[in-house]
């Protein structure tokens, strides 16, 4: 079971009315206290008042016993039930006494100045005594008052405090679920417009939120996440349509082939031939199948890589070997300047860097050099591939890792990779942490690897 409601404006009403009551309980302690301790003061304060009026009334007369026959004096001066008085001579007799709760007369020590304490817990009362002296004789004034009447005040007190704590804390939960409602209105029609946005409508963005600082970092969020899903959806739609042709253009040519061919009655060699043509078309497609089921497992959430310390002038001397054959053929000389370490997946390393070396030789000027070349920069391990040729024109190069994206169609040759050769590498990058750019002109073009450098 939840502590707070769902509702958000429930949620605000809640911890306004929590607030409200903890802010009304702390001045209401605070408003109780002050009247107890003032309440207190005052009691003690009549209490020594009364102690000295006594003292008084006793140095005026002749003797204790010509005041306790004047009762009026002193009774007049006590006022009500709630006051007790004595007066004990030295030997403990009571000489004078007003005790109208039969209370029994306290033990006290000497005090030759006003003293205040409490006397019987039970009884609940307030005591102040002093010792004085009337001639030769030896006399203690005690003044006490019954609490049970400033208890019941008190209690009295406690009562409103608490009824105007709960009163306040309910009507702050209903003031502040209505003013959380109205302060809410806005992000419900936020709400609002975003539902009405679709997939037809990926292009709309909440600008209209921006005035309410408040709304302002939501709104902000929801557009930057709007304008993500109009380009993955635009994306989708561009992979949805390049597959569709990549994989109808293989297709048409094995039907084409193998229809023409069944038209008429063909020499065992004519057969044959038209084997060998589809075979091509099938590596082809199997080519494609496998790029896009690689390019499907490294971009999986779980993917992992296994790491390991790749020395990498010996990974691109294995790849210069396995590409000489090609780069004889279009009379291209491979470079290798690599050097240094790197912590990564050997394999997704080496495929990475075989897709760029293919790139580069199937694009690269005849009789000019492809080079490999490493270097440590500012904690990056950097790995660049580097041809002579045509420089790609600037509109192509920010949808060059793209899928099945090519600068020109018409260049498609029968073991490219389908379009999916840099997307391979931008996923492998992807994987590790990485990146890879391109920087193309008449000095040529080198793409780049860049590796955070990972310890051992």
């Amino acid at each position: 079971m939840k502590l707070f409601p769902r509702s958000l404006s429930l949620r605000l009403a809640a911890m306004f009315a929590l607030v409200s009551a903890l802010l009304l309980g702390a001045i209401g302690f605070y408003l109780y206290q002050s009247l107890q301790r003032e309440i207190a003061w005052r009691d003690d304060q009549a209490l020594l008042g009364r102690l000295e009026r006594m003292q008084a009334l006793i140095n005026d007369s002749v003797s204790v016993e010509q005041l306790r026959d004047r009762p009026k004096l002193y009774e007049n001066m006590l006022g009500n039930r709630d006051n007790l008085l004595w007066i004990v001579d030295d030997t403990g007799q009571v000489l004078i006494q007003i005790n109208p709760v039969n209370m029994s007369l306290p033990t006290l020590p000497a005090a030759t100045q006003a003293r205040l304490g409490d006397g019987d817990a039970a009884q609940g009362v307030r005591l102040a005594w002093k010792n004085v002296m009337k001639g030769q004789r030896g006399l203690t004034l005690i003044a006490g008052k019954l609490l049970g009447e400033r208890e019941q005040m008190l209690a009295a007190y406690r009562l409103k405090l608490w009824l105007a704590m709960s009163v306040g804390a309910l009507l702050a939960f209903v003031l502040g679920g209505w003013v959380s409602r109205r302060g809410l209105q806005p992000v419900r029609v936020l709400a609002q417009h975003a539902a009405g946005i679709d997939v037809q409508h990926l292009h709309l963005r909440l600008d209209e939120f921006n005035e309410l600082s408040e709304l302002q970092a939501l709104s902000r969020s929801l557009n930057q996440m709007l304008a993500r899903l109009e380009e993955g959806f635009a994306q989708l739609s561009r992979f949805s349509e390049d597959l569709a042709h990549e994989m109808r253009t293989p297709l048409s040519n094995l039907m084409g082939h193998t229809q023409q061919t069944l038209r008429h009655c063909r020499s065992i060699e004519d057969y044959q031939n038209l084997l060998v043509s589809n075979q091509e078309e099938y590596e082809r497609l199997a080519r494609m199948i496998d790029s896009m089921l690689f390019l499907a497992r490294t971009e999986q959430p779980q993917a992992s890589v296994n790491e390991e310390l790749i020395d990498l002038h010996d990974l691109a001397e294995q790849l210069c070997e396995y590409f000489e054959g090609v780069a004889q053929e279009r009379d291209v000389t491979l470079i290798n300047h690599a050097h240094g370490q790197l912590r990564a997946d050997p394999a997704l390393i080496r495929r990475a860097l075989a897709n760029l070396l293919a790139n580069a030789l199937r694009y690269g000027a005849p009789a000019e050099a492809v080079t490999i070349s490493s270097v440590v920069w500012e904690g990056r391990v950097v790995v660049t591939v580097h041809n002579l040729g045509q420089p790609i024109s600037a509109e192509h190069l920010p949808r060059l890792f793209e899928r099945f994206y090519r600068c020109d169609p018409s260049r498609n040759q029968p073991d490219d990779s389908g379009g999916l050769g840099l997307a391979i590498v931008r996923s492998i990058m992807q994987l590790h942490g990485g990146r890879v750019t391109v920087d193309s002109g008449q000095s040529g073009t080198s793409f780049c690897l860049e590796f955070a450098v990972r310890k051992a």
